[in-house]
Order: structure tokens, then C-alpha cells, then sequence
């Protein structure tokens, strides 16, 4: 009885150092002694080319001396040292993304097959420090962890159109990602409310599709949150958008922290600031002042909700070419997102020129003349060596067959998209929209009503549905969580909408089964996370923040 009792104390106090890392390892063991981190430790690394070396060290010694300041060496000491190495002879079991992270009296060990796995490791390794950063010196108990992510794309959708956030946002929050070993950042950058990314051959997507004249009403406010302008009741011009130089200063940002930067453009719906500054794409031709205010305000004008390119015309096409063209060269990613969703095809009914292109290719219906634009919009990307997403809509009249589809009207285009042995990613509205309440309505500021996605949701959701086999389960290559921006105007209530729920589907997506249980998920946020984020003035969700018991 007294072994059994001291195995089971010895098991708890283990947890408590295992319990801060998010998401939770492999395999993670604990090792005799402690290695003490002060200014006499170094950095070195093996195997690393000079250009990547230099990227990971700085990074880890900026940010080992912001959460704590202790100022290691970014050069080799003769004393103890933090060690970062490729393996020569490739690990198998750790993949691209896999890490061993050993921590001993004299050094600390991070091996890997790529930077991939080394950025990972030293990830693990930061939240280690900030959980002990309790003593001076720092006291890191030995352990030995083994690590790999259960699913390769692990991914946010920031909405950027509906409210634009700066660069310094985006920044921070490709950093909460890396924190969690995220690895897609879904950049939505066009809609009907708002064009924010420069282009040069159409410099009106951004002079005029990327303003808008808004009212107050139409911005939507948390009580304790700060806007840089006040409540005056007086329509003002509201809107923004990157430059090109800005958008290769992210992806650069976001390749460092191993994140893949995925634009979209949505396509042929969802399109009213474009054409607001470009008309002549629409069948009716429409010339508004601006594009869209917010669809949610009640305000709107019907007549131009969800602007849909016409599907009639080339010149179209040769337009939508050149501003991919232009998207391509800021972006290296091999998928490019084309949206396709929520077509208002009553549009290309009444086109004349859209009429007569079905009659042309022997389109039977304005679904399959939806399926061939996004057919074209595919082999044009195809041409220069990229991928379409699309939105599961694209699945209607039939998809390109190369093509990826994020599945999120529920599960079923994405089981749909599998069956017909296509690459899935699944972003379901529910449980994976963020900008849906996370608990009772009546506690909360305004958000999407349709479900309340709350933290459990979120970390319990299964991504493989019971409908597939184990040969189509092989299609979906991950999840994606959504924050659409209708009523998130500040970042305050951006990083409420996110935290706790990010750290929870990164562990969903990352860690095995085995290694997933919510109590005890719900207590490692408290085993510094909450406080972590409280320390650097970032807003969550208090619900679970300090309870004891579960």
C-alpha cells in the first residue's frame, strides 16, 4: 500500500512540471537533478546551416531574456550549454516536425531532422522556463521528452476584411501560434468588406476597396475595451491594407516561427470591394461609393451584398490572373485560397454573357458554371506550381480534382471531398468558429449566435468522422479554427475570443489520443498559462482561471 502511494505522489509531482506544456508531449520523462539556467550557459548547434542557426539562437536568446531576464550567450561557452542539432542520419519516427528534448545538469539537448523540429523543441523548452522561472538562478528539472504533432496542418483563418487589424497584431498573433505549435496561418484578405493587399497593376482594390464609410453602430464594441477613436456619431471612413512590403515583412515574421503564411482571395462571390473599385467585372456593373459596411449592422443595401464576378466575361479572368500573379510573387506557399463559397448565383442567371458561356461549354446549370470558374482559377494556379483551397462549396458541380477542400458547412463537404480521395482540412463551424459565444449569451459581448463553441467543444472535437474508412480518414490532413471579424473591432476582444480556446485546438490537433484528457488540459492552463498571458496584458476568457477543482 505505502509503494502504491508513494508511485502515485511520485506521478502527481511529475504532472506538475509536465502539466504547462501546451500541447501535451508524446512520451516525457523525468530525469535525476536540475540544470541551472544564468548567464553562463551558451547556445551552440550542429548540423544547422549558418543562416538557420543564427535565425533559431537569436530567437531563443531574445526570447529566453524577455520572459526571464537572464542573458545566455548566442556564442559557445567553455561551461553548460543549450545545444541545437540536425540529426545526420534522419529520425524516422519524428518527421519534419518532431523534436527529443533532453535536459541534464550540464546541458540542454534539442535534436530534430529540420528546423521544423528544432523550432518546436525550443518552444517546449521556453514554456519549461517560464513554468520554473519561480527561484534565482532558474531551476529546470532534468526530463526527457519525445514529440511529434498527430496532424501536419494545424491552422488559424484571420479575417482581416470585415476589420483590419495593423501588422504589429498579426505579428503577435503569429507568435501565440508558434507558442502553441500552429503551423498555417489562413490570411483572409479580401471580402465584400474590404480589399487589403496591394496591388500594383490595380492600385483602386486598395484606394477604394479598401475603405469604407461606417457609422458607429456598425462597429461593434466591448464595454472594457480601447479604440483609437470615440463614439461621436458621425459616419467616418474606416479601412487599411498592407503593402507589399509589409506582406513579405509577415510571411518572412511567420516562416521564422515555421508557419506557412496561406492568402486568400476570395473568388467569384464574396467580392464587393473589388468590384466597387473594378465594376467592369460584375454582370450589372455596379458603382458604389464604397464597398460593403459591416453585413451584420442592419443597414446594409441588399443590392449589394455579396458581389459575385461575372463568369461571362474574359476580361475577368485576365484580371483575376494578374492580381494572382501579383498574390504568387508576395507569397511562397504552395496553396492558394480561392474561397468559392456562398456564390449568390442569381447574379449569372440574368447575365446575359454568363448565359451564353454555359450554352458554350455545355454547362447544364449555374453550378456546374460556378465549378468551371473555379476549374480555371485551379489550372492557372496549377500552371505556376500551386494548389487551390477552396471552401466546400466548390465541391458543387464538381471540384478540380487537385483541389483541397476546407470543409466548413459541418463535416459533410469534407467527408464528401475524402470519399472522392481529395486532401481535406476541416474547419467546421461548429465547434471551430471563434467568433461564436463560448458560454451563455446573456454573460458575454456580442458574437455569432448560431452555436456556443465553448472550450470543451473545442478540445474534445474529433477530426476523423465516423463515416470514413481508414483509407479516406488518410484525406483529411488537418483542422483549421476560424475568427471571422464582424463583431471583433479591438484586439482586446480578438485575444478573448481566442484564449483559452487556441492552446486547446492546438492540443487537439497535436497531441495522440492517449495523451488528451480535459481536466487535466484545463488544469496545465493554470499551471502558468493564464497567469503567463495575464503578466503580458493579453485578454482570454476567465471562465476556468484559478479553480481548484474541475
Amino acid at each position: 500500500m505505502k509503494k502504491q502511494l508513494v508511485i502515485i505522489f511520485l506521478i502527481l509531482g511529475s504532472l506538475s512540471h509536465y502539466g504547462q506544456i501546451i500541447p501535451a508531449p508524446a512520451s516525457m520523462e523525468f530525469n535525476k537533478g536540475n540544470f541551472e539556467l544564468d548567464a553562463t550557459v551558451g547556445v551552440t548547434f550542429k548540423g544547422l546551416k549558418k543562416q538557420e542557426s543564427t535565425r533559431l539562437t537569436n530567437y531563443l536568446v531574445d526570447k529566453i531574456v524577455a520572459e526571464t531576464s537572464v542573458r545566455i550567450a548566442s556564442k559557445k561557452k567553455d561551461s553548460k550549454n543549450i545545444i541545437l542539432q540536425i540529426l545526420q542520419k534522419a529520425n524516422k519516427n519524428l518527421g519534419e516536425e518532431g523534436y527529443l528534448l533532453t535536459i541534464s545538469e550540464t546541458e540542454i539537448h534539442i535534436t530534430g531532422n529540420g528546423y521544423a523540429g528544432l523550432f518546436y523543441g525550443t518552444q517546449s523548452l521556453l514554456q519549461y522556463v517560464i513554468h520554473n522561472n519561480t527561484q534565482t538562478p532558474i531551476q529546470l528539472p532534468g526530463l526527457t521528452i519525445s514529440d511529434k504533432p498527430n496532424v501536419k496542418w494545424r491552422g488559424m483563418v484571420m479575417d482581416v476584411s470585415r476589420h483590419f487589424y495593423n501588422t504589429k497584431t498579426i505579428k503577435e498573433l503569429l507568435d501565440l501560434m508558434a507558442f502553441y505549435k500552429l503551423n498555417v496561418f489562413h490570411w483572409h484578405l479580401a471580402d465584400n468588406e474590404g480589399w487589403r493587399i496591394k496591388i500594383k497593376k490595380y492600385p483602386k482594390l486598395t484606394s477604394v476597396g479598401g475603405w469604407r464609410t461606417e457609422t458607429p453602430g456598425s462597429i461593434f464594441y466591448k464595454q472594457d475595451s480601447t479604440y483609437a477613436k470615440k463614439l461621436d456619431g458621425k459616419p467616418y471612413k474606416y479601412g487599411g491594407f498592407y503593402t507589399q512590403k509589409q506582406v513579405k515583412e509577415i510571411v518572412a515574421y511567420a516562416q521564422d516561427r515555421n508557419i506557412t503564411v496561406v492568402p486568400e482571395i476570395d473568388v467569384p462571390g464574396h467580392s464587393g470591394a473589388a468590384l466597387t473599385a473594378y465594376p467592369e467585372f460584375s454582370c450589372e456593373k455596379h458603382v458604389q461609393e464604397s464597398p460593403n459596411s459591416t453585413l451584420w449592422n442592419g443597414v446594409v443595401n441588399p443590392a449589394n451584398v455579396n458581389l459575385n464576378y461575372c463568369a461571362g466575361q474574359e476580361t475577368t479572368f485576365e484580371f483575376l490572373e494578374d492580381v494572382f500573379t501579383e498574390v504568387m510573387e508576395l507569397f511562397p506557399s504552395k496553396y492558394i485560397h480561392v474561397g468559392g463559397d456562398e456564390v449568390d448565383k442569381s447574379y449569372w442567371k440574368k447575365c446575359a454573357d454568363c448565359q451564353q458561356r454555359l450554352a458554350d461549354n455545355h454547362l447544364k446549370d449555374e453550378n456546374e458554371l460556378q465549378s468551371y470558374f473555379i476549374k480555371r482559377m485551379a489550372k492557372f494556379l496549377e500552371k505556376n506550381d500551386r494548389k487551390l483551397i477552396g471552401w466546400d462549396e466548390i465541391l458543387e458541380g464538381g471540384a478540380p480534382i487537385n483541389a483541397t477542400v476546407m470543409s466548413w458547412r459541418g463535416e459533410k463537404g469534407g467527408i464528401e471531398a475524402a470519399k472522392l480521395k481529395q486532401d481535406v482540412i476541416m474547419t467546421p463551424n461548429n465547434p471551430l468558429y471563434f467568433n461564436r459565444y463560448q458560454e451563455d449569451p446573456k454573460n458575454e459581448p456580442l458574437a455569432v449566435a448560431y452555436s456556443i463553441n465553448t472550450l470543451e467543444k473545442v478540445y474534445e472535437y474529433n477530426l476523423i468522422p465516423k463515416e470514413l474508412n481508414k483509407e479516406e480518414a488518410q484525406y483529411i490532413i488537418g483542422g483549421q479554427f476560424a475568427i471571422w471579424t464582424e463583431f471583433i473591432s479591438s484586439v482586446e476582444y480578438l485575444e478573448y475570443t481566442l484564449l483559452p480556446r487556441m492552446p486547446a485546438f492546438a492540443e487537439n490537433m497535436w497531441s495522440v489520443p492517449k495523451n488528451k484528457n480535459y481536466i487535466d488540459f484545463k488544469k496545465r492552463l493554470n499551471q502558468g498559462h493564464y497567469d503567463y498571458w495575464k503578466a503580458n496584458g493579453i485578454r482570454f476568457h476567465p471562465k476556468y482561471y484559478k479553480k481548484s477543482v474541475y
